[in-house]
């Protein structure tokens, strides 16, 4: 293996670490990145530790700042927003898609990611629930069959990742993918678009929610930016 193939694995390696500490709440918004520290922490270089945040920042959840650091960025109100909007457009296409062009094989992998969010939501095992939630929306894509909105899914993958991640009630989440698991099953087009388009804003009820619970006394409308 040559030394710049070396440099992705471990630059691959960094972001992904990375990536998932700041969706599953280990790195706070705001905080720092600094590269020193984080070539000490994972034993490489500065080199792949630089190449892991540019990746990152492109992803949207880092943003550079002069010379060797980065923060986790904090997302506004505007922010999630926006990002609401392009989910309401896409999201109920995607289920629709899915509903009417899944596989077996594909049906198969959604349940077994249902499952799972549904298990650890009984344990109340937070990170394993919301990744499985994370993974249910993924899954739907693929079985949508559209490359081009595959692309588009994947652009805005990792804020809609941490989107997904800012609820407490974990098994209502759950309960409502029973439901769009099983209009999907049923090949039910129509009620997967329109549960997904209810799924939208319940996510943003509860997103409002678990900042009250975080920050009690807050506007619901700063519960993007908290």
């Amino acid at each position: 293996m040559s030394r710049a193939d070396e440099r992705v694995l471990e630059s691959t390696r960094v972001a992904a670490w990375l990536r998932d500490a700041i969706l599953d709440g280990v790195r706070d918004p705001g905080s720092r990145l600094i590269e020193r520290d984080l070539a000490a922490e994972f034993g490489v270089s500065r080199v792949p530790v630089r190449d892991a945040l540019k990746v990152l920042e492109g992803e949207g959840l880092v943003e550079l700042r002069p010379r060797t650091w980065a923060v986790v960025r904090e997302f506004t109100d505007h922010d999630l927003a926006d990002l609401d909007e392009v989910r309401e457009v896409v999201e109920p296409l995607a289920f629709r898609l899915a509903a009417q062009r899944h596989r077996r094989e594909g049906l198969e992998r959604l349940r077994r990611a249902l499952e799972s969010e549904q298990a650890s939501a009984e344990v109340e095992d937070r990170v394993v629930s919301r990744r499985a939630a994370a993974d249910f929306h993924e899954i739907v894509t693929d079985l949508a069959d559209n490359m081009l909105l595959s692309d588009l899914m994947q652009s805005i993958r990792s804020r809609l990742r941490w989107a997904l991640s800012q609820h407490d009630d974990l098994q209502h989440i759950a309960e409502e993918h029973v439901a769009l698991y099983e209009a999907i099953r049923d090949r039910d087009g129509d009620r997967a678009a329109t549960l997904a388009a209810a799924h939208i804003e319940s996510s943003r009820v509860q997103r409002n929610a678990h900042v009250q619970a975080l920050h009690p006394g807050a506007p619901a409308t700063e519960a993007a930016s908290s």
